[in-house]
This record gives C-alpha cells, structure tokens and sequence, in this order.
C-alpha cells in the first residue's frame, strides 16, 4: 500500500509483501511504515561525487516504543543473525534499545542491511533513508584545520588551556577518579579486574549521557548544573594549581598532537578518501611551504652567482673619498667622546697616560680635537692652498727642466767624469 507523507512516498508492507527471502529492499526518500519484526537492505547504485565530500547516507528507524536494531553487511549475515549461537544470544542483550536510531551507511558501500525487532507487542516504526548535506562534517572538517594550523597558538595559549582542562574534567570525571583510584592500589592486586570494569563502565555512561543529553537536560536540569559548576571549578583549581604548560618539549609534543588531532578530524570529516588524503597533503605542503620555498630561494640565488658575470667594484672618487673620511672620522670622534664620558673609562688612568690632560679634558667636553696650528698645516699640505702651490711649483719646474734640455748630456758627461 502507497500514500504520501510530507511530499516522501510512504509504504506500509506487511511481511508477506516483504519479498522472496523476507527482507525489504529500501530506496532512497521513501518512508516504511512497519508493525512486526523486519529485515531490510539498501544498495547504493550512485557513484559518488566530488561534491559529496560533506554527504552523509543515513537509514533512520522511528519507532512509538523501544525496537532493537542491527545492521550487518549483506543477506547472508542477516540469515546467520536467524541461526541460534551463543555470540547472538548475548549480543541481542548487549544490543542498545531506542525509539530513534540512525544507521550511517558509507558512500562506497554497495549493501547494508538491518534487522528490526519488537520488543513489545503494538509497536509501530517507520524506516526512511536519507541522503543530504550533513553540517557536522563540514565543522568537524573545520574544527580539524584549525587544530592543524593553529595547533603551535593554541599549546601556548592559557585561555585554551584552561578551557580544554574544564571540559575534560567535566566530560570525564568518572575516568579520573577511577585513574587516582588506580594510584593507591597495590600492584597485583584483585581490584584491578574491578578498576578495568569501571573504565569500560564509564566509556559507556559517557556515551548514554551524550546520547540522552537533551532528554537529561529538560527533565533533570538543576543535577546536571550543579555537577557541571562543582566538577568545572574543581578542574579549573586543579589546572590552576599545576599551571599553563612552560617546558619547551612538553609544548611541542601537545602542538604535534593537535596537529595530529586536526589531521584526523580533516580525514574523518570528508567522505571521499582521496579527497581527503589530497587536502592532507596540501594542508601538509601549506604549513611547511617556507622550507621549500627557502631552499628554492638559495638554489635559485646559487646559481645566478654561478652564471652572472664578475663586476669590478666601482672605486670611489676623490670628492666622495673625502667626504666619506669627513664623516667617519666624525662618527669615530662622538664614539670616543662617548666612551671617555661613561662609567667604563677610567678616567685616572687615562689622563697619567697622556701629555696634555687639559686637551684632553676639553676634547671631552665637546671641544675640537685639533688646534688652531694644526688645522692651518693640514691646509697648507692637504687643503686648496696647498694644491694650488703644488700646480704652481710643478708648472715652474716643468718650464726650467725645458730650458736646460741641452745641457743634459754635458752634465751626464761630468758626472760620470
């Protein structure tokens, strides 16, 4: 029998309509009503898509009271699933029973199939698969590139710290006091079987706490308050008391393991492997590009100096040699000026070495280095004036030893007599 629900095509088929073998093959946007106990199957025929990173396929069972649900792989396993063993007899009790259960089926997976069983007599469920844009891997895949590239920000940052000890010790309680339980026990000792028990106890109560979260929330908010402010400020103490992170290595290994935490998240978030092996690899490239990239740099600057053509440096002129000796010497002169007036000289010892304290003293207090003689002789030798007398006596000179070219051999002959 068909009709429409919500603009979905609903089917309801009792099990003598179910098929052949008793097991009802499931298409996608279509909603089974159901009222006994049922074995159903789904194949996907689509071949996914780039733009399925983000896809999720979801078979959901809606049930008004408590149905048990198993999925395994093909036919063949739900047939053993009908065969008496000891391993099915107690997973049927260790199997969890809900009202709402979703049944994540892979992209690439060609078969799953399920088994739905009553566990109380007028039960009515509904079976729908889904295939939409699931918004928890796309943040999943966020929360994991922020953890990689921010990975060395966050193991030095206190708010960070303290805010991931807070949810620590609030998600994880019972696994801490079990941990310090486990600390004053004798070694060999009996209680460990119980300790080992309580850790697998305790997994399971944080997953049925996380499950029921809202449900616990609206009937029983003022227990779930109260533990969450004592159990956060005890956390907060404990990190407090111990502090942020200080050595060196302990940072670094909790940036590599949230580095490697957000690669995990990237890969867990993305449905296409190869995509998202890709993006890993990329995300790789991306955070160490200036090691390549440097090392590119310094070939590249190697081998330009290996083609590129020697240059002579260029010389300096006479103007610009004798500004730059001008300058230098001036910013030589305030270095010594500076150094004679600091605590470092020694002042005594330095005036016993010299033979004019009083120039010395004045030279300290700002005065010139020179007097007014020595200035007037450096003129003269190295100045304008002095050039200028130079070119006169050359030229002078230049014009006598043209006059007494003649008389060169009879010198050289008296000489030599």
């Amino acid at each position: 029998m068909q009709g429409s629900l919500g603009g979905a095509a609903v089917w309801r088929l009792p099990l003598a309509q179910a098929g052949t073998d008793g097991v009802v093959m499931l298409q996608e946007s279509q909603l089974y009503y159901m009222d006994n106990r049922q074995q159903f199957c789904y194949k996907n025929v689509l071949i996914p898509k780039w733009y399925d990173v983000w896809t999720r396929i979801q078979i959901r069972v809606n049930s008004s009271k408590l149905v048990r649900v198993t999925q395994v792989e093909n036919e063949e396993k739900l047939k053993e699933l009908e065969q008496f063993s000891i391993w099915n007899f107690f997973s049927s009790f260790l199997k969890e029973k809900l009202n709402d259960t979703y049944v994540n089926v892979g992209l690439y997976s060609t078969k799953t199939c399920l088994k739905v069983e009553i566990i109380e007599e007028d039960t009515m469920y509904s079976v729908i698969v889904t295939r939409r844009f699931d918004p928890k891997l796309f943040f999943m895949f966020l929360l994991g590139l922020m953890l990689f590239f921010c990975g060395d920000l966050l193991s030095r940052s206190q708010i960070f710290y303290y805010s991931t000890g807070v949810s620590v010790g609030i998600a994880a309680s019972l696994l801490i006091i079990i941990f310090i339980l486990s600390k004053f026990m004798p070694k060999k000792s009996p209680i460990y079987v119980i300790l080992v028990g309580g850790w697998s106890f305790s997994l399971y109560l944080i997953q049925l706490v996380l499950k029921n979260l809202q449900e616990i929330w609206r009937c029983y908010w003022q227990y779930l308050l109260s533990y969450v402010l004592t159990v956060g400020f005890m956390s907060f103490a404990i990190c407090y008391k111990y502090g942020p992170l200080e050595n060196e290595r302990s940072i670094n290994l909790l940036t590599w393991t949230l580095q490697l935490m957000g690669l995990f998240f990237m890969y867990s978030g993305i449905q296409i492997p190869h995509i998202a092996l890709a993006i890993i690899i990329i995300a790789l490239c991306t955070k160490n590009l200036e090691y390549p990239i440097q090392w590119l740099y310094i070939t590249y600057r190697k081998m330009c100096k290996a083609t590129e053509k020697t240059v002579p440096p260029r010389l300096l002129t006479e103007e610009e040699y004798r500004i730059q000796g001008e300058v230098e010497t001036r910013k030589a002169l305030e270095e010594l000026r500076e150094y004679c007036n600091s605590p470092d000289c020694s002042a005594w010892k330095t005036v016993s070495r010299i033979q004019s304290p009083k120039r010395f003293a004045d030279f300290v207090e700002g005065s010139s280095h020179l007097t007014p003689n020595e200035v007037s002789v450096h003129e003269q030798e190295y100045g304008l004036g002095s050039i200028l007398a130079q070119d006169e006596i050359y030229e002078e000179t230049s014009t006598e030893e043209e006059d007494s070219d003649p008389q060169y051999p009879a010198i050289t002959q008296q000489i030599n007599s």
